[in-house]
């Protein structure tokens, strides 16, 4: 049976983390939720994250640090920023760094879906061995 993939949500907001929670559950995926980023460095879900869905500005560590220090230990997670403070200059540094997305609150849902897409393709792509990948015209 095939793996599903665990997407991580990190954002200081509550009502906002449950919302995506039920979101990406809502579509056939596992979520986990987290209120900071180092509450997600701290968990054992970093290893297993496919996609981490994250918020630019938190109280201690924010989303570009927290994406920094993930490709300092060479952990290639996909990552789609979500923020209520972005600009441009912040965006560039996510999209330079390797995001997926950049979106801005609000945001839509067909929006999330279509970035979150995008992340799980790009994870599969780096992990053709992995047990679980979904099925594509190519491996049929």
């Amino acid at each position: 049976m095939p793996a599903v993939p665990l997407v991580s949500i990190v954002d200081d907001d509550e009502s906002l983390r449950n919302s995506l929670n039920n979101l990406i559950r809502s579509v056939g995926l596992r979520a986990s939720a987290f209120s900071s980023a180092e509450a997600f460095l701290d968990s054992n879900q970093r290893c297993d994250t496919a996609c981490l869905i994250l918020d630019l500005r938190m109280p201690g560590m924010d989303g570009l640090e927290l994406q920094r220090e993930l490709a300092e230990s060479e952990c290639r997670i996909p990552i789609i920023f979500i923020t209520a403070h972005g600009d441009d200059q912040a965006r560039a540094r996510a999209l330079g760094a390797g995001a997926v997305a950049f979106l801005s609150k609000p945001f839509r849902e067909e929006a999330l879906l279509g970035a979150l897409d995008l992340a799980l393709r790009s994870y599969w792509a780096d992990k053709p061995w992995a047990l679980g990948r979904p099925e594509t015209e190519d491996s049929k």
